[in-house]
């Protein structure tokens, strides 16, 4: 995804006072609150558990650049923000970067952003730094559940340097916004939102309620209109502030617009396109506008008829690749000629599918009931693929499955959450050489259960007879625990199982550690 900047001293428009946004604003790095654009930026502790900070010293730095957070350790897929979410909800996401040498290498680190299981864009501040420029990226996401996750992880650039972050917007968005891309199956990276003609101020909050970013776009090759009158926001479904509207590019009578936008080349893929319009003159009878709006020489929309409410056209999947070139031909005999006054483009991403609820689920409780668990134990815990929770193999449906859990001599201390017993796909379970306590919980549901290794730890109890329920299990190694009495009988009849237990526990007629019952 192309950068965007926003400049190291503070340039936004200010407007009539509005409650403020709802979401998470966080100074990354930060053990302070601070205002920034009439919105209150918090420290980020309470949503990270992981990383370094440190301070950028160096004079006019808007506050949320001044500080960051970053991620040294190397053994770490990804790390992750955090954050309790309503269920069925959109968000607009904005992660914002400002190196400022904060590691003495004089080399922007490159790496990755995820969101979710799905890895978003890689993250390359490199040209902006070399501006003196900061540099942002945004998406807009819905979230089935009630947890959203932001990470960051190393890639084969990233080399000796660490991930870093500055600040993390988390923005509430209206169900009607952007409604047109099924956002359960895709997500909406942020390409381009300029407003046309303008004189160089950005829009944000509080003239965009929902804390976007306007840039401007000038273009000497056309000629600039102003707007004698406001649009209201809630006539369109993205609600656009009207500021983007003010100003716009024209043409002469009866000429074509055209116009290179965004003015860079894009990847081939599929882009949500929206395009606003307004015509600039004096509400009456005769204040509006006709033409046809073609992007690349394919028709966008035909007869478009714009009048002093404005209208926004849109496409969620359409095709481009290269330079785009959007064209606006008058109707014939228009008495003025065509104008656009702002637009937007998201590349459409499909999502890199789900980790199953009831995987996701049994290993947050199993993160919650063990201490010092792996520092990449945060976000979805399978995908992307290259990214899942050190110690899990998931499987490659799309719907994707634990099939493996291997924490063996990881020092890890706790208990084994009941819950665990749901992770039906799981075929290898070990645990061995910790100091995990507590009983050995039921897992006669894990059907598909081939190995269990539970030794060198301090479980207490009974030997489950449920083991015996476990119809693939062929290696059973429980030994060097705490754990009373012998082996239950069902157990030792189960023929193809070999079990791994101390003599204690063993019949009084066998005190080797092993018994193998083998196949008939």
């Amino acid at each position: 995804m192309s950068l965007f900047f926003f400049f190291l001293l503070s340039c936004f428009s200010i407007s009539h006072a509005l409650p403020p946004p709802r979401g998470f604003f966080l100074n990354c790095g930060s053990s302070s609150s601070t205002n920034q654009n009439e919105i209150d930026y918090t420290p980020d502790e309470g949503f990270i558990s992981v990383g370094n900070t440190t301070t950028i010293k160096q004079k006019d730095l808007i506050p949320i650049l001044s500080t960051l957070r970053y991620f040294p350790d190397k053994s770490s897929r990804k790390h992750c923000y955090n954050f309790p979410v309503a269920k069925a909800s959109k968000y607009l996401i904005r992660t914002t970067y400002y190196y400022g040498n904060f590691d003495g290498k004089n080399n922007p680190p490159v790496f990755d952003q995820i969101v979710g299981g799905t890895k978003w864009s890689v993250v390359n501040t490199s040209e902006d730094y070399a501006k003196g420029q900061s540099s942002y990226y945004e998406i807009i996401v819905g979230v089935p559940g009630n947890r959203l996750s932001v990470c960051l992880a190393k890639n084969a650039h990233t080399l000796s340097s660490s991930p870093f972050i500055s600040a993390l917007d988390v923005q509430s968005l209206e169900d009607t916004m952007y409604n047109s891309t099924d956002l359960g199956s895709y997500k909406l990276s942020l390409v381009a939102r300029n407003s046309f003609g303008g004189d160089g101020e950005m829009i944000s909050y509080p003239d965009d309620r929902y804390n976007r970013i306007w840039l401007p776009f000038s273009d000497q090759k056309h000629p600039t209109v102003t707007s004698r009158s406001r649009i209201n926001p809630s006539n369109f479904w993205n609600v656009p502030p009207p500021e983007a509207f003010v100003e716009g590019f024209t043409a002469s009578i009866g000429k074509p617009l055209e116009i290179q936008w965004p003015p860079f080349p894009l990847p081939a893929t599929k882009y949500y396109v929206a395009l606003y319009f307004q015509d600039n003159r004096s509400p009456g009878p005769m204040s509006w506008r006709a033409f046809d709006v073609s992007v690349n020489g394919l028709s966008f929309l035909r007869k478009l008829n714009v009048s002093t409410n404005g209208v926004m056209v849109y496409s969620g999947q359409w095709p481009l690749s290269g330079q785009t070139q959007i064209t606006l031909t008058p109707a014939k005999d228009a008495p003025v000629g065509p104008v656009i006054n702002a637009g937007e483009v998201f590349q459409v991403l499909p999502l890199g599918g789900t980790t199953n609820i009831k995987d996701a689920i049994a290993m947050e409780d199993l993160l919650e009931s063990i201490k010092q668990p792996p520092v990449d134990w945060s976000g979805d815990p399978c995908l992307p693929r290259a990214n899942s929770w050190t110690g899990l193999t998931c499987s490659k449906d799309k719907i994707t499955r634990v099939i493996s859990l291997n924490l063996t001599n990881l020092g890890l201390s706790g208990s084994l959450p009941p819950s665990i017993n749901t992770m039906t796909a799981l075929k290898d379970l070990w645990l061995g050489k910790n100091k995990l306590t507590g009983p050995i919980p039921d897992l006669s549901p894990m059907t598909r259960l081939e190995t269990l290794h539970l030794e060198d730890n301090q479980f207490t109890g009974a030997i489950p007879e449920s083991l015996a329920k476990l119809p693939s299990l062929r290696t059973l190694s429980i030994k060097n625990n705490k754990l009373k009495g012998t082996i239950p009988s069902v157990i030792l009849q189960r023929k193809g199982l070999t079990v791994q237990a101390s003599p204690e526990n063993m019949p009084s007629t066998n005190n080797t550690g092993q018994i193998r019952v083998a196949n008939s």
